[in-house]
């Protein structure tokens, strides 16, 4: 065992190098997540966790250790798969071995090429260079996969930069302990002085990164500018490295996948809508919630053609839904392009477009129910058209009839995978919030009617939340828990994603709120229609749910907002919902939380608060230990403000005497009133045995400060500082005088 310990110790380097390693993969893992099936990632990071843990214990003994981390792979596989349900062993020991080999692929693959990566790397990084070349490789291709996909990875490259610093740290003591060997052993028999300056560097860089305000960046980089000048949206990052819309404008957003941040109003106006209904502008629809957003590119449904005239066909049959025909002409008020044609839930005919054959640029997706505009660039321009006419069947929901259907009634032959998808890793808490906030509902309208009033009630809504709450990585659990407030985005993801956690088939809108009343009366367009103003501000989004025959209905889940919905019926014992004036857009309320509803915290989330109140706490003790290691000093600087000045050598002497008679006060040596300061310490040599020869150079330097015509030196006053403090420390080293035992008479 001793041997082992020695071989341990003499091989650090190679313990702590795994364990940088093995930071540097569960980055990777966590981007695997996404892309993996669960017992995947379980079972490259338990093999990857055992093999470090058998590298870390037995460093000098190559041949049995890799034999052992055959065994534990083996081991390690049988016991991932077993547990996720891959198979299930029976019979003989032969027949389990042989289920487990059939099942074993193809997971063997990717745990196999998981252990020869970290065999290779622990073996081949090895030196500075290699590192710094090892991190580039990491994080160059991270932070592009962070830039280009759906998948927030800022927290992963700040890991990776922080274990590539940890390494060389260590690597440079590596090099210190073969060329300096005399002190390394100095450090190691004292290691507490580096370790705790390490601590307090840490903590203060922990404190200051905390507490450091955001500061928009001077200069723009190469890829924001490119984005800028192709028109589509710019994202930046705060300073926990969550990316937000900073210092962006509200508008029909480009770009879904990554949600958050804040914008400033724009009421640059859009376009002008004559229509017989006041209504939202339904654009695009979303299926695939990312955990940071919703997925663009779906990949559901077709395109259909669309001829002018000619009825598009329905998206999903709704025979116990009546519609009622709304009729809508478009006038564009800006060059802007979209990849929709916007218009009243749901459109069902294009009359009239104002581009040329504009109706073979026009591809109608009935699973979503959008309208596509191919955008198609001719002699330098995109073309759009200025002006089209359409009409909608907006659907009058049958809200007494949805109230009573059951989730059997309304999906007998089960739902559709597609709408109640959740992302791998999706957080427990919020389905857990979403069951306790729905467990008085009895239907799924019941229920998505129980969510939508718990969204509007506890939450406030922001166009630019607290970012520096969020902690968790998924984009509902952060505002559910952390930010508690927000805009459309946020109430409306948490909205679809909570009714899928109930297995309510919901899906993501965006396009536009109704805008602002002209007061205008289109002449020769429809009866009893209006205009309606549609500003950049109008920009919005909200969410829909399935209930089987009687289709898709839009349900606004934003705090302040009412989507003009048709209804035959009022719903029984429900509030009338709260209606915006016809000119408010979309934008912050002054409103104030109900006495019921839960006031942000941080508290949440408690890894954060721990990290930074160890911080503090470090902090504190550092600043506590250098006043107490300065107290002379400060101690001097208060009586020479008193005073009236700096103080003299032969005052310091005089003042560190009288600190160093309450020092000797404190340990039983009381002064008389009648003594001189000579006689006191006499009588204190005879009581303490071996105080004499410090107690003596101190009296002789204090009468020469107090009654002495010379100056005490600087020599002199270190000495005196030197004398006191040596006593005080060695104080314990002294011990009183016994006195002699009585003689006896006999």
């Amino acid at each position: 065992m001793k041997k082992w310990a020695e071989s341990f110790k003499s091989s650090w380097y190679t313990a702590v190098a795994a364990v940088w390693l093995m930071i540097f993969a569960l980055q990777w893992l966590t981007y695997t997540r996404t892309l993996w099936f669960d017992e995947t990632n379980a079972l490259v990071l338990a093999v990857l966790a055992t093999v470090a843990v058998i590298h870390v214990l037995l460093p000098n003994v190559s041949w049995f250790r890799l034999g052992l981390k055959a065994i534990a792979f083996v081991v390690v596989m049988y016991s991932v798969l077993r547990r996720y349900g891959v198979f299930e062993p029976t019979g003989t020991l032969a027949s389990r071995a042989e289920q487990f080999s059939a099942a074993m692929f193809p997971y063997v693959w990717f745990a196999l090429i998981a252990w020869l990566l970290f065999e290779f790397c622990i073996r081949a990084v090895n030196s500075q260079r290699r590192i710094l070349i090892f991190a580039f490789l990491n994080i160059v291709p991270m932070a592009a996969l962070d830039s280009f996909t759906v998948v927030s990875l800022w927290k992963q490259v700040a890991w990776i930069v922080f274990a590539t610093m940890g390494w060389l740290v260590c690597d440079h003591f590596r090099r210190f302990q073969t060329r300096f060997p005399r002190g390394w052993t100095a450090i190691r028999r004292n290691p507490f002085k580096l370790l705790i300056n390490t601590a307090v560097v840490f903590s203060l860089v922990i404190l200051a990164g905390i507490n450091m305000p955001f500061v928009q960046p001077i200069l723009t980089d190469p890829y924001t500018a490119w984005r800028q000048i192709q028109g589509t949206s710019t994202t930046a990052f705060n300073g926990n490295g969550l990316l937000q819309n900073q210092a962006s404008s509200s508008g029909y957003s480009r770009e879904d996948g990554q949600l958050g941040g804040g914008f400033n109003f724009d009421y640059t106006p859009v376009m002008t809508i004559e229509s017989t209904e006041r209504s939202y502008w339904r654009g695009e629809t979303r299926m695939t919630y990312t955990g940071s957003g919703w997925d663009a590119d779906s990949g559901w449904g077709s395109l259909d053609e669309v001829a002018r005239d000619r009825e598009l066909e329905a998206e999903e049959e709704a025979p116990l839904t009546p519609t009622q025909t709304v009729r809508q002409r478009v006038t564009m008020q800006s060059d802007s392009t979209y990849p929709v044609l916007f218009g009243a839930y749901s459109i069902n005919r294009v009359e009239n477009v104002d581009i040329e054959n504009g109706e073979s640029r026009m591809q109608w997706k009935p699973e979503q129910g959008e309208l596509h505009w191919q955008e198609r660039a001719g002699r330098g321009a995109t073309i759009y058209p200025k002006t089209y006419t359409i009409t909608s069947e907006v659907p009058i929901v049958p809200v007494d009839a949805l109230q009573k259907a059951t989730y059997t009634q309304l999906y007998p032959d089960g739902v559709d995978p597609r709408y109640v998808q959740v992302p791998r890793g999706f957080p427990q808490r919020v389905t857990d919030l979403a069951s306790e906030v729905t467990s008085s509902g009895k239907t799924p309208y019941e229920k998505v009617y129980l969510l939508q009033q718990h969204l509007q009630q506890n939450y406030l809504y922001t166009n630019n939340p607290t970012l520096s709450r969020r902690q968790s990585d998924d984009f509902v659990e952060g505002f559910l828990f952390d930010i508690k407030e927000g805009y459309c985005d946020y109430f409306s993801t948490a909205m679809v994603m909570m009714a899928r956690s109930q297995g309510i088939p919901a899906r993501w809108v965006k396009g536009y709120a109704p805008g602002n009343s002209t007061g205008e009366i289109p002449e020769r367009f429809s009866e009893n229609s209006a205009e309606y103003e549609v500003t950049n501000a109008n920009a919005h989004s909200w969410a829909e749910v399935y209930f089987g025959d009687y289709g898709w209905v839009p349900v606004e889940a934003t705090r302040g907002f009412s989507m003009p919905l048709l209804q035959d019926s009022a719903a029984p014992d429900q509030p009338d919902p709260v209606e915006e004036p016809e000119q408010q857009p979309e934008e912050e309320e002054e409103e104030v939380l109900p006495a019921d509803a839960a006031a942000p915290t941080d508290s949440d989330s408690p890894l954060v608060p721990i990290i930074v109140t160890a911080a503090a706490v470090i902090v504190a003790a550092w600043g506590a230990f250098l006043l107490w290691v300065r107290r002379r000093s400060i101690y001097f600087f208060v009586m020479g403000l008193r005073m009236g000045g700096p103080l003299t050598s032969d005052q310091k002497i005089v003042l560190e005497m009288e600190r160093f008679l309450r020092f000797l006060g404190r340990k039983g040596m009381k002064r008389e009133q009648h003594e001189t300061l000579r006689e006191s310490l006499a009588r204190w040599e005879r009581k303490v045995t071996g105080a004499e020869a410090v107690t003596a150079p101190i009296l002789a330097l204090f009468e020469k400060a107090r009654y002495s015509p010379e100056r005490i030196t600087d020599d002199e006053w270190a000495e005196m500082q030197r004398l006191t403090s040596e006593l005080k420390k060695n104080w314990k080293g002294y011990y009183p005088v016994t006195p002699p035992l009585p003689q006896s008479n006999s």
